[in-house]
């Protein structure tokens, strides 16, 4: 793991190689890219690497009621006890419904609090994309609950639960529920508060920014899917949901449904975070695998799935730069893919920014 790294101001600061090459070229890669990496995109956008920590006791449930019904997070308080400093960590994709990925495989919480600093860590929400979803997830109109199937992906597709049973409401919840119980009862700030998140989280934690910068001043991605409108990507993320979970993408966001579509891409709703000034951490890795990687299926896999996020990662820095956009830190290391190693590598690199741009 690289040292801590301290990134003051306001501005762009890069660190990496940039890449301004035209759109036409993006659009060809990722449509390649997206389309040779669907299968394994639902299978390493967050279940590569080696756990660290598992659960950890210093944080305690906190459970809140909501239209998907009784929804968990973990809370993790501040070393000094402050209750001003506040940030939000996302899941990946494979989001489990008893801890949040960031407890379980990275020591994030207990970097996070040592830095004066409360985490929220919301549990659940496999393959959401911390949405407001249009209907709940059916196929062929085809109700959740007519099958019993406990296995992964298309096998649980006519299953029951959240998403299924009812529609999730993720960015509600995060935005209005826990804001409110998190305000109420712990006495957390709900102002200029961070949030950060991975692969499908990147861009979930810059959409919640945007359309809700009264919370959220700050917004980290780490290998997030930053351009979802380019050719491929629609189809790479309708296999990977179903894939992790059995979810039907035209159940989130129809394809008819453009401004719903627009309202996930922060491709498109770049305009928004600069208008609001908020403070960005956006990282994607090389694709080329770390020492601590080791050379598997696994690491092959999250090599071609971290490319594609590294394309969509460098779209949305033309385009942002293109929109005269700064207040924002850019990580692009050389060694880096699609696991937590790199996600925690990168969360390691981020907190000191974090730290001074939030509370």
């Amino acid at each position: 793991m690289e040292g801590l790294m301290r990134m003051r101001g306001v501005g762009m600061f890069v660190r990496g190689q940039h890449n301004s090459r035209p759109r036409r070229w993006l659009r060809g890669t990722v449509l390649s890219l997206a389309l040779a990496a669907t299968v394994p995109l639902g299978g390493t956008v967050a279940g590569t690497g080696v756990a660290h920590a598992a659960f950890d006791p210093s944080g305690f449930d906190f459970w809140v009621d909501s239209s998907m019904g009784p929804i968990k997070s973990r809370i993790f308080r501040a070393a000094d006890g402050n209750t001003d400093r506040v940030v939000y960590a996302l899941d990946g994709q494979r989001a489990r419904d008893d801890l949040n990925g960031w407890e379980i495989e990275t020591d994030a919480a207990r970097a996070l609090t040592a830095a004066n600093i409360n985490v929220v860590m919301p549990v659940g929400g496999q393959s959401s994309w911390y949405a407001d979803w249009t209907s709940a997830s059916t196929f062929l109109g085809v109700p959740a609950g007519t099958s019993g199937g406990t296995g992964s992906g298309a096998t649980q597709a006519l299953s029951g639960g959240p998403g299924k049973s009812t529609p999730y409401k993720w960015e509600t919840f995060l935005t209005t529920d826990l804001r409110n119980a998190v305000r109420d009862r712990l006495g957390f700030s709900v102002t200029r508060n961070g949030i950060f998140g991975l692969s499908m989280s990147g861009g979930a934690a810059l959409m919640m920014a945007a359309f809700h910068p009264d919370q959220f001043a700050y917004a980290g991605s780490f290998s997030g899917a930053l351009s979802l409108s380019v050719p491929g990507m629609r189809e790479a993320i309708r296999v990977a949901m179903l894939d992790c979970g059995g979810f039907n993408v035209e159940a989130m966001a129809a394809a008819k449904d453009t401004g719903k579509w627009q309202h996930l891409d922060p491709y498109q709703f770049a305009p928004k975070l600069k208008a609001n000034n908020t403070r960005l951490y956006i990282s994607a890795g090389s694709g080329l695998p770390q020492s601590v990687d080791g050379i598997n299926a696994a690491t092959v896999n999250a090599m071609g799935i971290e490319a594609v996020a590294l394309v969509g990662t460098k779209s949305f820095q033309t385009r942002y730069a293109g929109l005269g956009g700064g207040n924002v830190v850019y990580d692009f290391p050389a060694l880096g893919v699609h696991n937590w190693n790199n996600w925690n590598a990168e969360l390691t690199r981020m907190i000191p920014d974090l730290s001074a741009h939030i509370g």
